[in-house]
């Protein structure tokens, strides 16, 4: 390999890395600012994802210039191409959890209600999943890769559960409409996460083993 470009990938892995772990810090202050009610610790979140967006920038821009200067073939192309979408994926994760963060605002400004389990039993595995993904990026391990693939089935489950429930609660208790409706947005955000976290998984295989994955859970099921 072009020692150039080795450095050049080297970088933009160190860079990836840090957009990750931004990412998963940003999750983890959105969720327990939802635990906490803290309305504050929820701005900060939303205050951060302008961070993430130019991080999602410079990886992009990092990526095109290697591809332009170095025209890299078999596994550097596929961790390239690889990167580029991780980086997306990771920037959609910010772009909810600074949603999540923004219905603790809402929510903090009305009638308390409690957290369905629902709710908690999602943030733990949505959080779970992200982990298990970042540490199969860094390690290049496509079968923990895999078995966050086969964790998104829980998560979407869960959140099929929440529109029944948010339902009941509506009907049961007419004044807290729009405080359940944002609890089900949040539901709604955590699938989300799910999605773009099992993208990742997807991703970490094909940089590894050059394999499209995508369509083969849904396919064998």
């Amino acid at each position: 390999m072009n020692p150039h470009m080795q450095r050049e990938i080297e970088r933009l892995k160190k860079k990836l890395l840090t957009v990750s772990a931004t990412v998963e810090t940003a999750l983890q202050k959105a969720i327990r600012s939802l635990k906490d009610r803290d309305a504050v610790l929820a701005q900060q979140v939303i205050d951060g994802d302008r961070d993430i967006d130019q991080m999602e920038v410079d990886v992009e821009e990092e990526v095109l210039k290697i591809l332009a200067l170095y025209n890299p073939v078999a596994i550097d192309l596929r961790f390239v191409i690889s990167v580029l979408k991780i980086n997306n994926d990771l920037e959609r994760i910010g772009d909810q959890a600074s949603n999540i963060a923004a219905r603790t605002i809402f929510l903090d400004t009305h009638p308390k209600i409690e957290i369905p389990r629902e709710i908690t039993t999602m943030v733990n595995a949505t959080q779970a999943m992200l982990c298990k993904s970042l540490d199969a990026l860094i390690n290049m391990d496509p079968g923990l890769a895999r078995e966050v693939m086969y964790a998104d089935d829980e998560i979407d489950n869960l959140h099929k559960q929440m529109y029944t429930l948010v339902q009941d609660k509506i009907r049961s208790d007419l004044d807290k409409i729009e405080c359940w409706i944002n609890i089900l947005s949040v539901s709604r955000q955590l699938e989300r996460i799910a999605d773009q976290v099992t993208n990742i998984a997807e991703d970490v295989i094909y940089m590894v083993e050059g394999v499209i994955v995508r369509h083969q859970v849904s396919v064998s099921q």
